[in-house]
């Protein structure tokens, strides 16, 4: 099924390894749809592997974290008209192929947004499901509840990041973000909104380098973080909102390629 008026942004920081295969993958199986990287201040090359690898880039001078990446990349999609978006990792965790399902899902009005959920009960491939290391386990069940209390709805696996959208929720999405877990604040503006969420069922490839965040000190402090989103979160933005409206903080930037 082509998928016509959509665009895919890649948020990357120094991945100039990983980003190849990613953008191949994409390629085999999104091949109607536009790719976008947003480089955050990579400082290897990760610009030159997005653009050798057909992708247009858009670079920020400095890193600024994911939460900058996932706004610009909603920007973008807006700015340029786009109809419908998508979002994958850079790490190559997710699946160009389980995007697409997900798209499909969007194009047919099925949902405004659509969220891969590697914890549902038909998620993995071939009887083979995504196994979290057992210091997440406890986290993630927490969050769970959380979500379930702030949102109203049960959400399997809060922090995808594997995104299809269309452009009811673009600008939602492309506000900045102002806590560090940008996934969940995205829940939050889309239930608020009362935009219709679907979890989807994916098969998302295993960590191959790194730690998981749900380990000792920093596992509590990110559910902290978390909760304070999931209840709190509208009342950081205006806070931040305020903050740099009286610091007349002037944004760089980022270079379009």
């Amino acid at each position: 099924m082509a998928i016509p008026g959509t665009v895919v942004f890649i948020p990357a920081w120094n991945e100039e390894q990983a980003l190849p295969g990613v953008l191949a993958d994409a390629h085999e199986h999104l091949p109607d749809v536009d790719l976008l990287v947003i480089d955050d201040g990579s400082t290897d090359g990760t610009a030159d592997a997005a653009r050798a690898g057909g992708a247009d880039v858009v670079s920020f001078p400095t890193n600024r974290g994911l939460r900058a990446g996932i706004a610009q990349g909603y920007q973008e999609a807006l700015d340029r008209g786009y109809a419908y978006c998508g979002r994958l990792d850079a790490d190559g965790q997710h699946p160009a192929g389980e995007l697409k399902r997900m798209l499909e899902l969007v194009r047919s009005d099925a949902c405004d947004v659509a969220i891969g959920s590697r914890f549902l009960p038909d998620s993995g491939k071939d009887g083979e499901r995504y196994k979290p290391p057992p210091e997440r386990v406890f986290g993630t069940s927490l969050l769970r509840l959380l979500m379930r209390l702030r949102l109203g709805q049960p959400i399997s696996d809060g922090t995808s990041g594997l995104y299809a959208v269309n452009r009811r929720a673009l600008a939602l999405l492309a506000d900045p973000y102002v806590c560090e877990a940008p996934e969940v604040e995205a829940l939050v503006r889309i239930t608020d909104a009362k935009l219709r969420l679907m979890e989807v069922p994916v098969h998302m490839r295993q960590r191959e380098h790194g730690e998981s965040s749900f380990r000792g000190r920093r596992a509590v402090e990110l559910v902290v973080t978390i909760g304070l989103t999931l209840f709190a979160g509208e009342l950081l933005r205006r806070r931040h909102h305020r903050r740099q409206q009286k610091a007349g903080v002037v944004r760089l930037l980022p270079k379009r390629h």
